[in-house]
């Protein structure tokens, strides 16, 4: 779902960029650098602030890029990765050009967004509380509430958990299922 959202993302600037009278070669060249810095960013930032006593006792696990990134390390490298390109790469570009290439990227973000919380929700890698809410995802079965007491004592909270027979009637907050409503329900259409 990442390669989904970072396709959808591309293709989205570059038909903007035209529609703009930009260069979508040029913002082909920044999107390089923006996702590029975005996942190094995103996956130190992930490490160092989620998994810090980890990387204490293993600081090569800084250099796995493949594992533990960050939504919120992500957004920020991007950013960074655009200054960046302006900073060694876009010379000649002036400012008011310059906030018209983030504007076209601000546009596309959310489009591409809705894909990388697709891919959480999928994986259901961000659980929230217990909860009886209609679109919670369900605990029915034994493997979703083996996960859950996994995750529960993970965070030191085992005790808080139900019963079995009563914890099967509930369901848990998917958080990347939420970031998803409201990135189609909200943030696309505006």
């Amino acid at each position: 779902m990442v390669a989904v959202a970072l396709f959808v993302g591309w293709r989205i600037t570059t038909a903007r960029c035209r529609k703009e009278g930009l260069d979508p070669d040029r913002m082909q060249d920044m999107f390089g650098w923006v996702v590029v810095t975005g996942f190094i960013v995103a996956h130190l930032y992930s490490v160092l602030a989620y998994y810090p006593q980890d990387v204490m006792r293993n600081p090569l696990m800084l250099l796995k890029m493949w594992e533990n990134i960050s939504s919120f390390g992500g957004i920020a490298g991007g950013i960074l990765g655009f200054w960046l390109y302006f900073r060694f790469k876009g010379n000649g570009i002036s400012f008011k050009e310059q906030i018209r290439y983030l504007d076209v990227a601000a546009y596309a973000f959310p489009f591409g967004w809705l894909f990388g919380r697709l891919g959480c929700t999928l994986a259901h890698d961000h659980p929230g509380a217990i909860t009886s809410f209609p679109l919670a995802i369900s605990l029915e079965s034994e493997a979703a509430r083996r996960y859950i007491r996994l995750i529960y004592e993970e965070a030191g909270r085992r005790a808080e958990l139900l019963s079995g027979a009563e914890l099967s009637r509930l369901g848990v907050h998917d958080l990347g299922w939420d970031g998803f409503l409201f990135t189609a329900v909200f943030l696309v259409p505006v």
